[in-house]
């Protein structure tokens, strides 16, 4: 991460130099894994994610290589989406090291169809995929102006709020899901306005909520109007979304109701296992993250409630690098992971939200997660909230100005106690230096 926006010109020259470095060296070291046949005879698919994507975790590489016994499977897996996608980008320009099927976040999508677009496989075109099999939204997010689709939707991010039931009933607090959606309904304020009443009796060594950056993104989430217009022109400086989500931050973590946690760090993993904060954002991919991250010791502690308001945050696509030395057998397994019924499983797995509607009327939660988060109707509850989520326009350098944000803007606030003028003054600098400015 970036710590002082006047070093980053050259950190990030840095950066890629290291991981064209990397990306080389990979390249080599995975000639016996990816060659067209090991000494058993199998060819190893390398699959690129970040963060808890739930394809091993729901079991899925493992049913896909009994149906295939000539294929290994081995997912390449960074924590951190800031760190995963500099790699990327690195392997696709220089056509070294590059993963057989390669997953994209959404908020890089943009930038990837229109730069780097020629340097996927056209998927669209694979044998199995029905463009009506998936959200249109999420089918057109990944296709280019001449139609090319260049990866195929995993899933999206309907955001709730989940909460530990256990520090809301040791500060007092309501601890119903229900109770808790109504008494936020509508205003980000009061949900703020609660996490005052958290800490005026919170349990010792806990806070509200894990970090201001989590308020941002949450509230951001259901933002009309984001970093960028129609036309492909920044407007995140006047953008009323952007203005509401800053002001919600700035809020709390001038409220002293935050652990001041920098998300997908380790400490932030930490304090999951410690029970250092009693809500955080809850888009459904991040249901597994808290599952993994807080262990056995969080089962039926962990509840969810609808958030103050409906929004997406995040979602993924798996892609196929032209690159690739098995496009073939790499097309195979994305179509084969992207349909309706797998997508079904990592949402069994870990509430994972899918990309393919044709399964909401029957999503199914396993006896496990549901019970981990104290048998919430988790299907409902996001399928609820992506019905009403508006929809979002992203623009070429989307994650990085919201990660300016976050990772420079409000962490400055809340860490290093600047004014939320400071902290935004900040922020503007390093957005335009990612933008060349």
């Amino acid at each position: 991460m970036r710590t002082n926006h006047r070093r980053t010109r050259r950190l990030v020259a840095y950066a890629a130099t290291t991981a064209l470095a990397t990306g080389l060296l990979t390249a080599c070291s995975s000639d016996d894994d990816s060659g067209s046949a090991g000494g058993d005879g199998k060819i190893t698919l390398n699959v690129g994610t970040f963060g808890v994507l739930g394809l091993k975790q729901a079991g899925l590489y493992d049913e896909y290589e009994k149906s295939h016994p000539n294929i290994k499977i081995k997912e390449n897996v960074i924590e951190r989406n800031d760190a995963y996608y500099p790699k990327l980008l690195t392997q696709l320009q220089s056509g070294a090291g590059v993963n057989d099927v390669a997953a994209v976040e959404v908020s890089n999508i943009t930038e990837v169809v229109q730069t780097q677009g020629a340097k996927f496989e056209d998927l669209g075109k694979a044998e199995g995929v029905k463009k009506s099999t998936y959200l249109d939204w999420k089918w057109k997010q990944a296709t280019t102006e001449d139609g090319k689709t260049i990866g195929l939707g995993v899933d999206i991010g309907p955001t709730a709020l989940c909460y530990r039931k256990d520090l809301f009933e040791k500060a007092g607090l309501p601890t119903d899901r229900e109770e808790l959606a109504k008494e936020w309904a509508g205003d980000w304020d009061k949900y703020v306005a609660m996490g005052e009443k958290y800490m005026e009796k919170a349990p010792e060594g806990s806070k509200f909520v894990d970090s201001a950056s989590s308020v941002y993104n949450a509230v951001f989430a259901g933002a009309k109007e984001r970093y960028y217009d129609q036309g492909g022109k920044e407007i995140y400086e006047d953008s009323q979304g952007r203005k509401d989500a800053w002001d919600a931050a700035m809020k709390v973590a001038r409220g002293d109701m935050s652990a001041k946690l920098k998300q997908f760090d380790p400490t932030w993993d930490q304090g999951f296992a410690n029970a250092k904060f009693a809500t955080v954002a809850c888009p459904a991919w991040m249901a597994g993250y808290i599952q993994e991250k807080t262990g056995p010791g969080g089962k039926g502690q962990w509840d969810m409630a609808k958030a103050p308001t409906d929004g997406n945050w995040g979602g993924t696509f798996l892609g196929v690098p032209s690159a690739g030395k098995h496009k073939k057998e790499a097309t195979e397994l994305a179509v084969w992971l992207t349909q309706p019924e797998q997508l079904a499983k990592i949402f069994a797995k870990q509430a994972s939200f899918p990309s393919t509607p044709s399964v909401y009327d029957t999503l199914k939660p396993s006896p496990a997660t549901k019970a981990y988060f104290n048998d919430a109707p988790i299907t409902e509850i996001y399928a609820g909230i992506a019905k009403n989520t508006p929809s979002a326009v992203y623009g070429l350098k989307d994650a990085q100005i919201g990660q300016s944000i976050t990772d420079i803007g409000v962490l400055q606030v809340e860490q290093q106690g600047k004014s939320p003028a400071q902290g935004w003054k900040a922020a503007q600098e390093e957005i335009k230096d990612v933008l060349g400015q």
